[in-house]
């Protein structure tokens, strides 16, 4: 039975099916991010710059992890596509079934590990005193949640190998209303703070998680989730580990080295931090739709390799490349252009905006660079060459800005000298992936 909600990714237009499939998921991340936006924002407006800071400082521990099973769920989406692209659809249904059980392991393990790990993480980010308790008592509360994200997760990733990425958008539209409206419960009604939040997103995550699991539930085909058939198959566990391990471990180191760079930037204080914070928000939307295509190219490449489409596969590439990087491009300079009345959404203490302007200039404005290294790794994802593009990311991006952050930390006098590193380690790592994505494909795009 086909599905309506599927794309046709082995004909037609590329870019239309790339837009139709990549915007979704680019506007998914960026509601997103406004949602949690409205955490910073609410709690800046009507709590206090230290509650502001407590959430602020805490996105790059949460980045770490999410990333991580995020990167995980890639390989759920790939490994289905293929089964697509190469008619199995049986293949497909119980790969489906051994993601999802995937998905909830994962989302408790993080639970439980994430009330342990809360403090001593934020006490190694020399987070300033006087906002710790506060933080602490976030991440406990958004880790209660993981299993909902984790759900969440593994289930879009299902529903993008058809190539729907429409339905998990309006499922995120409904929680994020909610996460919202309770954030201004919580914290004008029960004049609660950085809590009241954290309690919000976690019951928003809640509802988009049965969302997702309701669908999949009444699903058609081979998408339809049984739970009577929940179990792990080893070859398709292996498969998923295979592709999605080495995209989960990216997005992890690429977290530790923010995080390594959250700590100095903790050294210029609370204002720095709730600055960086509010930049942070901008930033993150210009690199969704980065994000956005690159997801898309990673699905439509898994099926039309599997079909043996490969000079589709190298037209997906440069599409998908020249969407990203003008989209992107567009969106940054807007941000960059309405800095000001934009951060003043967030705050009024001229101090913080002082150093958020810092971040906008230096990074959110250069996002279109991230492009270098995203589009052809996800393109060699797509073919089931995961690890490479991994090594050269994390050494061209990860190690790098470690190594910077480390050896010059102690002579830090100006917060630019911080936030420089990330727009020279997007070129070196792009020069390096698009350099490797030619060797590879020459290799593996052979007509037979």
């Amino acid at each position: 039975m086909e599905n309506k909600h599927a794309i046709n990714m082995l004909e037609g237009s590329i870019y239309k099916n790339l837009c139709i499939i990549a915007i979704p998921i680019a506007l998914s991340n960026i509601l997103q991010q406004l949602f949690n936006a409205s955490d910073t924002a609410v709690v800046g407006h009507f709590a206090s710059s230290q509650a502001m800071a407590a959430v602020g400082s805490n996105a790059p521990v949460i980045n770490m992890i999410v990333t991580f099973f995020t990167g995980l769920s890639i390989g759920a989406n790939i490994i289905i596509a293929r089964c697509i692209g190469a008619k199995e659809e049986d293949q497909a249904n119980e790969v489906l079934h051994t993601s999802f059980v995937l998905a909830i392991i994962s989302g408790f393990l993080m639970l439980i590990i994430g009330q342990i790990i809360a403090k001593p993480v934020l006490h190694i980010l020399n987070t300033p005193t006087d906002v710790i308790d506060m933080a602490t008592l976030y991440l406990r509360i958004y880790f209660c949640g993981m299993p909902f994200l984790m759900i969440y997760d593994f289930g879009s990733a299902v529903l993008r190998s058809i190539g729907d990425t429409k339905r998990p958008l309006f499922f995120l539209i409904i929680a994020g209303i909610v996460n919202v409206c309770l954030n201004l419960v919580f914290v004008l009604g029960f004049h609660r703070n950085a809590d009241g939040v954290a309690l919000a997103t976690t019951l928003a995550n809640g509802l988009s998680s049965f969302l997702i699991f309701h669908t999949l539930i009444h699903e058609q085909g081979m998408l339809h989730l049984d739970i009577h058939k929940l179990g792990i198959q080893k070859e398709h566990l292996r498969a998923i580990l295979w592709i999605g391990l080495p995209a989960g471990l990216q997005g992890l180191i690429f977290s530790i080295s923010n995080v390594v760079i959250q700590a100095a930037v903790n050294h210029f204080g609370s204002a720095c931090v709730a600055g960086n914070a509010a930049a942070l928000n901008f930033e993150y939307i210009c690199y969704f739709i980065v994000y956005g295509f690159t997801q898309a190219t990673m699905t439509f490449i898994s099926q039309n390799y599997a079909a043996k489409n490969y000079a589709r596969c190298r037209k997906t590439t440069r599409t998908s490349w020249l969407c990203a990087f003008g989209f992107t491009a567009l969106i940054s300079i807007t941000f960059f252009l309405l800095k000001r009345p934009l951060l003043g959404l967030f705050t009024t203490d001229a101090q913080v905006i002082y150093y958020a302007n810092i971040r906008m200039a230096y990074i959110a404005l250069l996002e279109p660079l991230t492009s270098l290294y995203e589009i052809p790794g996800g393109s060699l994802r797509g073919i089931g060459h995961s690890l490479e593009p991994t090594i050269f990311t994390l050494i061209g991006s990860c190690v790098l800005r470690i190594v910077y952050i480390s050896l010059a930390h102690a002579a830090f006098a100006h917060f630019s000298q911080v936030v420089i590193i990330y727009p020279i380690s997007w070129i070196i790592t792009g020069l390096a992936v698009i350099l490797l994505y030619f060797k590879v494909t020459k290799e593996e795009y052979v007509e037979m």
